[in-house]
């Protein structure tokens, strides 16, 4: 996989940072806007982070590690999914970064994901995080 290749996702939740930070870290949040996932983590540096659902009619365990957590800030973990058909190694593991931001009272929410192995992987990821992202907004600003 490459460093180099990062893809990226960027919005504007019309919400404070509290509000948005608590819909990256609540489960019950999070499963209503990241595809049904149901997340499982303390949310401690160093903990295990795991997504389950289904996709396209498979179920799925993905797993990952909390990197680092701010609160209210940025969260880092790493992510690994058994679907890509890639061995469990680390090298086959993505760093997704998430950063927010205040401006005025709204929220900036900026993702990284690292670690793609082709340009299509980062662009197709990229896809894929812009649509989560707007599901989260559209939820949080309802």
């Amino acid at each position: 996989m490459n460093n180099k290749l990062i893809a990226h996702a960027s919005i504007i939740v019309h919400a404070p940072v509290s509000t948005v930070w608590n819909a990256l870290v609540e489960p019950k949040i999070i499963k209503q806007y990241m595809f049904g996932s149901d997340v499982v983590s303390d949310w401690l540096e160093g903990s295990p982070i795991i997504w389950k659902g289904e996709w396209q009619g498979k179920p799925y365990e993905d797993r990952g590690m909390i990197l680092k957590f701010k609160p209210g800030r940025m969260i880092q973990y790493s992510h690994f999914s058994p679907l890509s058909g890639l061995p469990d190694e680390p090298e086959n593991y993505h760093t997704v970064s998430i950063e927010l931001v205040e401006v005025g009272d709204s929220t900036r929410v900026s993702l990284a994901q690292e670690n793609n192995a082709t340009v299509e992987e980062a662009e197709h990821s990229g896809k894929n995080w812009e649509m989560m992202l707007a599901a989260m907004k559209k939820l949080l600003e309802q």
